[in-house]
């Protein structure tokens, strides 16, 4: 029934015709709301897995080189063409394994820590939130904050959002909201960090006025192992995306 639900308000949403019914709200969270947020959470990085292993390949050339090179190294030792043509199938399939790998490491260590525990690390700080986004009484997105007092700065983390709600403005409410809540909690500067290659996500930052502060080649993700394999077949780039709240005004959306 939910699934009918989501279904139904993405396509008005997406169709223009939004109604007072599929009022987006942005609300903090509460305890009923912990299975939806995981769910929507879990979703979001179980499609890390395809962006990592395939669609970042394209955005590292030293992958690329190292692989060409070791298809020359076994045609040269085997002298045989199928195991040429075999070999890039084998490439995206370890990428793919351990992009897997390294996505589910990742995942049940975040549900371990905070979003296993959700009242615990957001909800009983002052320094720390979460917030879910809401049409028709669904959750259809989360983001969450946490507050360095003594760097003077909050990060921007969590953020996902429903695939069937997408491109309807949820992740610029969500985004909005943490840069409301740094502007009159004091902080001066909003930041978050990010693997994600899908243009779609660097577009909403950049929208919400992020800027790209520097990128880090070669970032060893969460979950991530120093297994030789890994370090062959998962190599990802780690944006840092940075906001001066000073003089940004509140409502983005």
């Amino acid at each position: 029934m939910e699934e009918k639900i989501l279904d139904n308000v993405a396509t008005q949403l997406q169709n223009g015709r939004n109604t007072k019914s599929s009022t987006l709200v942005i609300r903090e969270f509460e305890p009923e709301d912990q299975v939806h947020v995981q769910r929507i959470f879990a979703e979001g990085m179980m499609e890390m897995i395809f962006d990592t292993a395939f669609r970042g390949l394209r955005r590292h050339p030293e992958s690329i080189l190292l692989y060409f090179t070791m298809a020359a190294a076994s045609f040269v030792f085997t002298m045989c063409w199928w195991v040429i043509a075999l070999l890039p199938a084998v490439v995206l399939c370890c990428r793919y394994l351990c992009s897997s790998r390294v996505i589910r490491g990742y995942l049940e260590e975040a549900m371990n820590k905070d979003m296993g525990h959700i009242e615990e690390f957001y909800i009983n700080s002052t320094d720390s939130h979460l917030w879910v986004a809401v049409l028709d009484g669904q959750v259809v997105g989360v983001v969450a904050v946490v507050g360095q007092k003594g760097g003077g700065f909050a990060e921007l983390k969590r953020m996902s959002v429903d695939r069937r709600c997408r491109r309807c403005g949820v992740g610029m409410a969500l985004g909005s909201k943490v840069l409301e809540f740094a502007k009159t909690q004091g902080y001066s500067t909003v930041v978050l960090g990010t693997t994600a290659y899908s243009p779609a996500a660097h577009k909403l930052y950049q929208r919400l006025g992020f800027q790209c502060s520097g990128v880090t080649n070669g970032y060893v993700s969460d979950g991530a192992t120093p297994s030789l394999l890994e370090r062959i077949f998962y190599r990802v780039r780690h944006h840092h995306y940075r906001l001066e709240v000073k003089n940004t005004p509140l409502n983005r959306h």
